[in-house]
C-alpha cells in the first residue's frame, strides 16, 4: 500500500500526534430497550471528562461532556432521552392495563349487564395479558366502581372517568404508532357496540378514549362509523 501523502497525510500524522480522550465514569445502571440491539438490554449511564492528548498522554483537561448512556451489549452510546422509550417488557404491561381500563370505561357507560358485551370485554382484556380475566370479575369490578363513585361512569363523560383513562393512556399513546392507537378505540368500539348501536354515555366514553390516545375528533367519528360497518 501506498503511505498516505499530502493534505490527508498531514492530517493523520497531526491525529497521531495530539488527540482527545474521554474517561467515562459509571454514574447509574439498569434496563432500558436499546435502538441499537433492538431490544431490552441493561445499560449503564456515563459522564464523561475529556482531555486533550499529547503522543496518547492525556495533557490538559477539556471539559465535561455526556452524560450517555451505554448498551451493556453492543456498547453504542445513546443520548439519554433513550430512556424516555420503555422496555418491551414495561411496554406490554401499559397496554394490557390500557386495554382492562378502557373495557371496564366503556361497560360502566353502558354494556355491563349485557352477557354480549361483557364477553367482548373480556376475551380484549385476556388477549391483553391477563390470561385468567373473567365475564364475572369484570361485572364484579364495574359495580365496585359504580358503587364507589356514586357511577360517575354513567354521566356525560365525568371527571373521574377521564382522570382514570387519561392516567392509563396518557403514557402509552406516544410510543404507540397510530395504528395501535386506532386498533385500541375499534376494540372499544365493538365492546361497546356487542348489545346494541352505541348509547350517548358509550360515545362519550369512546371520545374520551380518543382524546387520550390523541386521536382527532374527525378521526374518532370516522373509526366508531368504522366500527358499526360488518367487516
Amino acid at each position: 500500500m501506498l503511505p498516505v501523502r499530502g493534505r490527508d497525510g498531514r492530517a493523520a500524522r497531526a491525529a497521531r500526534i495530539l488527540g482527545t480522550r474521554t474517561a467515562w465514569t459509571p454514574v447509574g445502571d439498569g434496563e432500558f430497550f436499546c435502538p441499537g440491539c433492538g431490544g431490552d438490554r441493561n445499560y449503564q449511564r456515563l459522564t464523561g471528562r475529556r482531555r486533550l492528548t499529547l503522543l496518547g498522554v492525556p495533557v490538559l483537561p477539556r471539559g465535561a461532556t455526556g452524560p450517555v448512556v451505554e448498551c451493556a451489549a453492543c456498547r453504542h452510546h445513546f443520548g439519554t432521552e433513550v430512556l424516555d422509550h420503555p422496555t418491551t417488557r414495561r411496554f406490554s404491561a401499559m397496554l394490557r392495563d390500557a386495554v382492562h381500563t378502557v373495557a371496564l370505561a366503556v361497560l360502566a357507560a353502558g354494556g355491563t349487564c349485557s352477557r354480549p358485551a361483557l364477553e367482548t370485554a373480556a376475551a380484549a382484556v385476556r388477549a391483553a395479558g391477563f390470561a385468567d380475566c373473567t365475564e364475572d370479575q369484570l361485572a364484579a369490578l364495574v359495580e365496585a366502581l359504580a358503587a364507589d363513585t356514586g357511577r360517575f361512569f354513567e354521566q356525560p363523560c365525568g371527571a373521574g372517568l377521564t382522570i382514570e383513562l387519561h392516567e392509563a393512556l396518557d403514557p402509552l399513546a406516544p410510543h404507540l404508532a397510530p395504528a395501535g392507537r386506532e386498533s385500541l378505540l375499534l376494540q372499544a368500539a365493538r365492546i361497546a357496540l356487542a348489545d346494541g348501536p352505541y348509547t350517548p354515555a358509550e360515545r362519550d366514553a369512546l371520545a374520551t378514549v380518543g382524546a387520550a390516545l390523541t386521536i382527532c375528533a374527525d378521526d374518532v367519528t370516522r373509526l366508531l362509523a368504522a366500527a358499526r360497518t360488518p367487516s
